[in-house]
């Protein structure tokens, strides 16, 4: 008789380890944001504004993660994580985008495709509702890899992409900071704002086991002549290889583009076999310090290790990494749901 009680647990732990065998033989997935890097710190945002943008990232963050789960193609992903980024007044991105020098918006955005080193951006649009849905239809719909200005708006519209006017993009907020950026240039002491942080970005390991990287900006409050930063150029604020890495990166663009960051950090990656931890905090804590740069990176590996690392006293991000550990953080020194294990839909 004991024999055949003994069957019935037997199957039962067979069964348990088929099942456990099956889900580990699920391919990896990752993904990993951020809302932009600055001089962010408890005295200058309040508790409402602090909930709205861990929510703001939490809802990017499942959105993307759902969508992975689903076994959606990595590029989808991101567009649609920073479409949702895009649309919030929170970010410098889309709506919410900083104002130039004359009070204008000039909006510039990057994907790239880790599978097929193909990538597509478009820099200083003025009328793209979504930047980064028009840096993917460059990539899709073109022979060209980055498109500017006028002739980005007219391509944009070929493509059947939404167009608004350009004051869509202002937000009280965004007057207010160009108002004092203006008041500080004439009274010439250093400007009252934070000018040079504030882009969203996304880097995701899809299912198929293909990275991608996407980027979007509003640039800086009371940029001048055209001004374009690191965000849409690929190499310096967005790249993905799946040889190495996916990077997207936001901070001071300026040193970001001279120092070609997203390719170094991918480049260190693929050539020098460091981690992809490793590899984003060599070159963003000690590359850029020595010259005067500041910023962060999201990025991702084929394995899905993620890496958000910075220099500055705060980045918006969240992510989940292959483990599916969770991360959603402001400051440097805390964590918000922070390494707790993502509901991967696997019960």
């Amino acid at each position: 008789m004991g024999k055949y009680l003994f069957m019935p647990l037997m199957l039962q732990v067979l069964a348990g380890l088929l099942l456990t065998s099956a889900a580990s033989a699920q391919p990896p997935i990752a993904v990993a944001i951020h809302g932009g890097a600055g001089t962010i710190t408890k005295a200058n945002l309040t508790a409402a504004q602090e909930q709205a943008y861990l929510e703001a990232l939490n809802r990017a963050l499942d959105t993307a993660y759902e969508k992975l789960r689903d076994g959606a193609q990595g590029l989808d992903v991101v567009v649609d994580a920073i479409v949702l980024l895009e649309d919030s007044p929170l970010f410098n991105a889309g709506y919410g985008a900083v104002l130039t020098h004359e009070g204008a918006h000039e909006l510039d955005a990057a994907i790239m495709d880790g599978a097929t080193l193909q990538a597509g951006a478009v820099a200083g649009v003025r009328y793209i509702k979504n930047p980064i849905q028009a840096a993917r239809a460059v990539m899709l719909h073109s022979p060209h890899v980055m498109l500017a200005g006028r002739g980005a708006d007219a391509f944009a519209a070929i493509q059947g992409l939404e167009l608004v006017d350009n004051n869509y993009f202002t937000t009280p907020r965004r007057e207010a900071d160009l108002r004092r950026f203006l008041e500080s240039e004439a009274a010439q002491t250093r400007p009252a704002v934070d000018t040079k942080f504030g882009t969203v970005g996304v880097v995701v390991l899809d299912s198929f086991g293909n990275l991608a990287a996407g980027t979007s900006t509003g640039g800086m409050t009371g940029k001048r002549w055209g001004r374009i930063g690191d965000s849409p150029l690929i190499g310096a604020g967005t790249y993905a290889n799946n040889a190495s890495c996916a990077v997207s990166a936001t901070g001071h663009g300026e040193y970001f583009i001279r120092y070609q960051v997203a390719s170094d950090i991918c480049a260190r990656v693929e050539y020098l076999q460091e981690s992809v931890q490793r590899a984003a905090q060599y070159v963003i804590e000690n590359v850029l310090p020595k010259v005067g740069g500041d910023g962060g990176v999201v990025a991702v590996d084929s394995s899905g290790n993620v890496a958000n690392v910075f220099n500055t006293e705060g980045m918006y991000r969240a992510s989940i990494d292959a483990n599916g550990r969770r991360s959603v953080a402001i400051y440097r020194e805390s964590m918000t749901q922070a390494d707790e294990p993502a509901d991967t839909g696997e019960h």
